[in-house]
């Protein structure tokens, strides 16, 4: 393999095109907001196709990736579960930031925020 041929094959990893669907999304990477180091963690949590998404709860997930990493994980990371399963469930593509109201509503006294 050349290595023009090693750097197309790297940057369609990177890229990888983002479904449209739930039924088009055959890999993490194609979830709407997810890249690779999102797609890494889900795979660390035992998720390892976007239909292991399906009924998932983003808080216990949420939780789980901080037990598993032993750190805790930006609240971002928290709207980017809700989004991508919502997603999975039927939703149409949204940015994760779209979550970010809900997630407060939700989950804010969880994470030490004032109640809205």
């Amino acid at each position: 393999m050349t290595t023009l041929d090693q750097a197309a094959r790297r940057r369609v990893a990177i890229k990888s095109p983002k479904a449209a669907s739930a039924s088009a999304c055959e890999a993490l990477e194609q979830l709407p907001n997810v890249g690779p180091a999102m797609a890494g963690d889900l795979r660390q949590l035992g998720v390892h196709t976007p239909q292991h998404l399906i009924g998932q709860d983003a808080w216990q997930l949420y939780r789980a990736l901080e037990q598993a990493t032993g750190k805790r994980q930006d609240p971002c990371v928290l709207d980017t579960l809700m989004a991508v399963i919502d997603f999975m469930q039927g939703a149409e593509p949204k940015p994760w930031w779209a979550y970010t109201a809900e997630r407060k509503r939700q989950h804010g006294q969880c994470l030490g925020l004032p109640p809205a």
